[in-house]
């Protein structure tokens, strides 16, 4: 993807350019992380507990770049703990248990499974 709309994408990484990537918010640091894999092309992004420990407006960016990059056709798999983030752009779900997926269901699905994502997850 081109730098220029990677910046389109995160404007916070243009104006902090000149910065070190260790002067950068945990924030900041996770977008400069998913705008290094879009500059290899790859249109797969593994992103494994992205909102962990973020502040809530960088955790709401996070999901808005999640879904502009699903509606440019590309693939993202996300592992994450928190439901309330991950829940509205997935198309699917696999609820783990100590290393095993123990269910899976499709979004259409989602209400009809709160009891079960309650037993595991408790939300």
């Amino acid at each position: 993807m081109p730098v220029e709309e990677i910046y389109g994408i995160f404007p916070n990484l243009l104006e902090r350019a000149a910065s070190s990537g260790t002067h950068l918010s945990g924030g900041e640091q996770q977008m400069l992380a998913v705008a290094r894999i879009l500059r290899t092309g790859a249109r797969l992004l593994l992103l494994d507990e992205i909102s962990e420990g973020l502040a809530p407006v960088i955790v709401h960016k996070l999901g808005e770049v999640i879904r502009t990059l699903r509606a440019k056709g590309f693939t993202v798999v996300l592992v994450e703990q928190n439901f309330r983030f991950a829940a509205p752009l997935a198309d699917r779900f696999y609820v783990m248990e100590s290393g095993r997926i123990v269910k899976q269901f499709e979004q259409s699905e989602l209400a009809s499974q709160m009891d079960l994502l309650h037993e595991y997850l408790g939300v």
